[in-house]
C-alpha cells in the first residue's frame, strides 16, 4: 500500500530523515519511503498496512499526517522514477547557470558526476577560482568546450 505523508513544506528531507530513523528503531515494516520530485510538502510511503505507515508517522517533527486514501504505483510513477537522460555536458563546456545564488553566471565545467547528477564549475567572473557544484538540471551549456579549441586553431591558420 501507498500513502501520502502531508510534511512541513521545505523540510521535506529532515522529515524524511525522522520518519527513517524511527523505521530503523522502532522495525516497523516500511517498504519504501520517497521524497517525490516536483512535489512540495509531501513525502510517498509504502507499507504492509496503515497501521504500520501511521506508527512510522505518529507525533514526530514535521510530519502533519497521512492524506486519507492509499494510491496506486501508477499515479507517482513519474515522480519516484529518475528519467535516464544522456548527459550532453562535456569538462571544458562553458555553461550558463540557471539558479540562484550564481543564476546567469557563465562557468567552466571542471568535473562531471553522472551518478550524483552533479558538475563542478569554476565561474569565469570570479577573481578567485573556487569549485562549485551544481545540479546537472541547474546548468545549461552556452558553448562547447572543443568548440573554442576549433576557433583558435582556423585563426592559426
Amino acid at each position: 500500500m501507498i500513502f501520502v505523508v502531508k510534511v512541513t513544506t521545505n523540510k521535506e528531507e529532515r522529515a524524511l530523515d525522522v520518519i527513517a530513523s524511527t523505521i530503523l528503531r522502532k522495525g516497523i515494516n516500511i517498504y519504501a519511503i520517497a521524497k517525490p520530485k516536483g512535489l512540495r510538502g509531501y513525502i510517498i510511503l509504502e507499507s504492509e498496512d496503515r497501521e504500520s505507515a501511521e506508527e512510522a508517522c505518529f507525533g514526530l517533527p514535521y510530519v502533519k499526517g497521512i492524506i486519507g486514501k492509499t494510491i496506486s504505483y501508477e499515479e507517482v510513477k513519474n515522480m519516484v522514477e529518475h528519467n535516464i537522460e544522456t548527459v550532453s555536458i562535456e569538462q571544458d563546456d562553458i555553461i550558463e547557470i540557471l539558479t540562484e545564488p550564481f543564476k546567469k553566471e557563465k562557468a567552466k565545467v571542471l568535473r562531471i558526476d553522472k551518478q550524483k547528477g552533479e558538475v563542478v564549475v569554476s565561474l569565469l567572473g570570479a577573481v578567485v577560482q573556487i569549485p562549485v557544484t551544481i545540479k546537472i538540471e541547474n546548468v545549461k551549456v552556452i558553448r562547447r568546450g572543443n568548440e573554442q579549441e576549433e576557433n583558435s586553431d582556423e585563426e592559426m591558420k
